[in-house]
């Protein structure tokens, strides 16, 4: 062929492939989503916006919640007192309420999810008195459906309509699912009281029971709670502690007034206090408030002890934060949760997301679990130095998600599950640089790609494990990192924060996630939001071919399962050293099958390897390629 044809040949080739570059671009930009018919409504009806942000008509409903309740740690019943008020803010006229009766996942004829010994059986919820609007109703007629109850109403738009509420039940020994006793003398309880469902504008009223495995949804709603309990026992809560100087003994009052100035830690309470009874003053009973938080949870004890420090977590305000630490003092493994703790929310607040920890205080009780409440975690012992510190930031990170951010748990494990596990991720080191936390990367490499491995958007609701727990965990996880990865650590920040701003105190959900965080980063993700949450597929990258010309090395990566991740490619030269190459998932945004990496050097190449601790790879064995060139 002429020089002159082979020009214009070549020319030809190469805009021919920039064009087909140009158009797969095109098509991947104007990626759309799936939504939905229930979801589509909320646009239509504009309590939701394309950008993210809350529409103009966006609504949520609300309640005041003054509560009174005893605790006999002998007996282990509760009973308790409650009136609420609750603020219909729909548009709708409410033809029922509903509630929840958490406590009723241990009544003996509930359907539930989680086992529960016949020795924890229940009667439930036993309701002794209803008032609605002054209307006492017959409770023997109430309509209790395992852990839901459904009550006959007619709430008009706007209107604000009051509930009296007297109730009792025993609260389980052994079964420990998110509550009950610890031991004889230490006892942790949650979800405790009977409670008005959220009422929102995508699924109306929440019908779907407390099973034990989903976890939760409830609206921002504000508490006065009272606690009476035995004379030796100290009572750690949610909210503000507002009559401390008269349950606790001066000396201990003293110490916690110490503990929310201090940057070093206080022995609040200790051995020699618990053998001198000099903790408590006897006086009952316990009062705490909380306001704009969506649940209330407490726990008692008779002999832990109470570490406690705080830290300045807005440096603008100045205000602080206090981290309580309590526990049995024979866990020693404890004595150290209080440091871990005061980091975590140090890195929550500076590094990663970056933003003051919401709250006064954070109460880390050493329970039988590994839950998180308001203001609250109820954390088992353990053996390891590791496993404690990524329990702990795991746990503690959730005060954003669903705390602070008011996502539907229920439906979608992911919105608060994923981002404590990138957040164990990425704090534990910071804690402990030796840590190398890759929580849930092997399950993940055991199941993509099988029938058991579901699309991260199938409802909470409709999966078991173990597509369950990849679903919840590791796979937004993997979702939230390789974003911030490919928009760098300043431009997610931004993104993530935009989101943050128009959801905080709200309910939101997938959709407004997605969109958030392509207006905050300003650009359209939606190709990587559909591949990775919506689409079937698994990760498997492969080494098809390495090249050699001259000084001048090619690497052909292979994306065989179609998700798209990172690419990390770790070059051996035969002197030892070695070279690190990363590629975000941009490379993968035309939707090619495909990656050229180059690199030269004037070393002997030994072998080239795919792979790094958060990239999964079903499929190791065509990861290592040998040079023999």
């Amino acid at each position: 062929m002429p020089a002159f044809s082979y020009f214009i040949v070549m020319q030809f080739r190469q805009y021919i492939a920039l064009v087909a570059l140009f158009l797969s671009q095109l098509v991947y930009a104007q990626v759309k989503l799936p939504v939905p018919l229930n979801i589509a409504a909320a646009y239509n009806q504009q309590t939701r916006s394309p950008d993210g942000s809350p529409g103009k008509n966006y609504w949520q409903n609300t309640a005041d919640y003054t509560i009174k309740v005893d605790f006999d740690p002998s007996t282990r019943l509760l009973k308790g007192t409650m009136a609420i008020r609750y603020i219909n803010n729909s548009p709708d006229t409410l033809h029922e309420v509903w509630f929840k009766l958490y406590p009723n996942l241990y009544k003996k004829d509930s359907p539930r999810e989680t086992k529960v010994s016949a020795s924890d059986f229940t009667d439930g919820v036993a309701i002794q008195q209803f008032v609605m609007n002054n209307k006492a109703l017959d409770v023997s007629r109430l309509n209790i459906d395992g852990t839901n109850m459904i009550v006959p109403a007619e709430i008009l738009s706007r209107q604000t309509t009051h509930f009296q509420i007297a109730w009792s039940y025993t609260l389980n020994k052994g079964s420990h699912v998110r509550t009950g006793q610890v031991d004889t003398g230490a006892f942790f309880i949650a979800y405790f009281f009977p409670r008005i469902a959220v009422y929102d504008d995508i699924d109306g009223w929440n019908e779907n029971p407390y099973l034990g495995s989903a976890e939760f949804y409830n609206d921002f709603c504000s508490f006065n709670v009272e606690i009476s309990v035995p004379k030796d026992y100290a009572v750690w809560a949610t909210g503000d502690l507002d009559n401390a100087a008269d349950v606790l003994q001066p000396g201990i009052y003293k110490r916690v007034q110490q503990a929310g100035q201090s940057d070093s830690v206080v022995n609040v309470i200790t051995e020699a206090d618990l053998q001198q009874s000099a903790v408590t003053t006897g006086a009952s009973p316990w009062k705490f408030t909380a306001s704009n938080v969506t649940d209330f949870a407490f726990a008692i004890s008779n002999h832990y002890v109470w570490k406690a420090g705080s830290l300045v977590v807005d440096k603008q305000s100045g205000r602080r934060t206090r981290v309580d630490v309590v526990f049995n003092p024979r866990h020693n493994d404890y004595n150290e949760v209080v440091n871990y703790a005061r980091k975590t929310v140090e890195v929550m607040s500076y590094t990663f997301p970056k933003w003051p920890f919401p709250y006064p205080h954070e109460t880390i009780f050493d329970g039988l679990d590994q839950m998180e409440y308001p203001m609250m975690v109820n954390d088992n012992p353990l053996a390891d130095k590791e496993a404690t510190i990524t329990l702990t930031d795991h746990e503690i990170f959730h005060t954003m998600f669903p705390f602070y951010m008011g996502v539907n748990e229920t439906k979608y494990g992911w919105m608060d599950e994923g981002w404590a596990t990138i957040g164990e991720w990425l704090i534990s080191p910071c804690i402990d640089p030796a840590i190398v936390d890759d929580y849930g990367v092997k399950p993940y490499e055991k199941n993509a790609g099988s029938e058991r491995d579901l699309p991260i958007m199938t409802l909470t609701t409709q999966q078991k494990d173990p597509a369950f727990y990849l679903n919840s965990y590791p796979k937004p996880a993997f979702g939230y990192l390789y974003v911030k990865d490919m928009l760098g650590d300043e431009l997610f920040t931004k993104a993530l924060h935009y989101y943050i701003r128009q959801w905080n105190g709200k309910h939101p959900m997938p959709y407004d996630f997605f969109n958030c965080m392509n207006t905050g980063a300003g650009q359209n993700m939606n190709w990587f939001w559909k591949r990775w949450f919506f689409d079937n597929g698994f990760p498997d990258l492969a080494i098809r071919n390495v090249k050699k010309a001259g000084s001048q090395y090619t690497v052909i990566i292979e994306s065989v399962g179609g998700k798209p991740v990172p690419i990390d490619v770790t070059v051996y030269f035969s002197d030892q050293t070695v070279q690190k190459i990363h590629r975000s998932i941009a490379c993968w945004k035309a939707g090619n099958k495909q990656v050229t990496i180059e690199f030269s050097s004037d070393k002997k190449v030994d072998k080239v390897v795919l792979g790094s601790t958060y990239v999964p790879d079903v499929n190791k064995r065509d990861n290592v390629y040998k040079v023999r060139l």
